[in-house]
């Protein structure tokens, strides 16, 4: 088969390798689609210290199931469309038994520790895969995981009807947030530098946009969500809340980042602050909202390329071209 290899960090190439074979409880998939986001870009960079190499990257997918394991009893067969949940919990470390698999003692995902799906096939777990809805195209099958993870955070930050959003960030996920945050009717104000994406984040009912989150620090949000990792972006949400606001970080920030917050703030506004760390009992959730036609997807989809641009496609993600971009190794999907 096809796939991208990331050889070593700074080192990619599109070349052969072996089609892989189920493990006895697990399925092999034929790619549908693919999406690339902001991990994919820290890995073939070598900023990712999880990952391996050589490494065949990614994590966001959709396609058709093509060989099953002999223990496989999930009743899933070859034919079936699934989208695919990348997580790999152990299953036994302290988190994994306190119901916080994604903070895993031994955390793995595919296409992140092991290989992904920016390849003509990928083997997974079979309790990984999802059937879809034969209504849901493998693009937006692919969208199921960036939604799953918006999902989860959402259920950190917690949001009430008629509260005051910021989100810092109008890519995929930051419009992904603004579409779950304003169907739970938080009025969401969203800033970019790329007003092209602020242009979709209004297409999709923001209340206001602007292109620099200090324009808003007396804004008095209820709550702010940042999407970039960008530790200015960060500290300038924070002082955009009012009195008793929470901020979720939920964008990726280099492990070696750091900003200058005010504690006293924090004790005397009563500001709390989380994480949100990709996806938790999420994934299925996010399949029903993609299935019941919640989530519109046709802005965010912009641009599918087949696997021998890879490269390319990961030099759009870079360039901030488009929203989403995925790569469509199998062009009959």
């Amino acid at each position: 088969m096809r796939a991208a290899i990331i050889t070593e960090p700074g080192s990619l190439i599109v070349d052969d390798r072996p089609d892989p074979t189920p493990a006895p409880d697990g399925v092999v998939v034929r790619v549908g689609a693919c999406g690339i986001c902001g991990t994919d870009l820290h890995i073939a960079d070598g900023e990712f210290p999880p990952s391996p190499y050589p490494l065949v990257p990614g994590h966001e997918f959709a396609g058709t199931v093509t060989a099953v394991g002999e223990n496989v009893t999930t009743g899933l067969a070859p034919g079936d469309r699934v989208a695919v949940d990348p997580s790999l919990f152990c299953g036994h470390c302290e988190y994994c038994r306190a119901g916080r698999g994604n903070l895993c003692g031994n955390w793995g995902a595919i296409g992140d520790t092991v290989d992904g799906a920016f390849a003509e096939y990928v083997a997974v777990p079979a309790a990984n895969c999802y059937r879809m809805p034969d209504s849901m195209s493998m693009r937006e099958g692919a969208l199921v995981e960036p939604l799953s993870c918006a999902v989860h955070g959402v259920r950190r930050i917690g949001v009430e009807a008629g509260e005051r959003f910021l989100l810092v960030g109008a890519g995929t996920m930051g419009l992904l947030l603004q579409q779950l945050l304003q169907r739970s009717g938080a009025q969401v104000t969203m800033v970019d530098r790329n007003t092209r994406r602020l242009a979709i984040a209004e297409e999709l009912g923001a209340y206001a946009t602007a292109t620099d989150a200090d324009d808003l620090k007396e804004a008095d949000f209820d709550a702010a969500v940042d999407v970039t990792g960008v530790p200015q972006a960060i500290e300038a949400a924070f002082s955009s809340l009012r009195r008793g606001g929470r901020l979720l970080i939920f964008g990726v920030a280099d492990e070696a980042a750091r900003m200058s917050l005010s504690p006293f703030r924090v004790y005397n506004d009563e500001i709390t602050i989380v994480g949100s760390m990709a996806v938790l009992n999420s994934y299925g959730a996010a399949l029903d909202l993609m299935a019941s036609g919640a989530i519109e997807t046709a802005p965010l989809l912009t641009d599918a390329l087949p696997l021998e641009r890879f490269p390319e496609a990961l030099d759009m993600m870079r360039a901030g071209t488009g929203v989403k971009i995925q790569v469509v190794p199998d062009t009959s999907a």
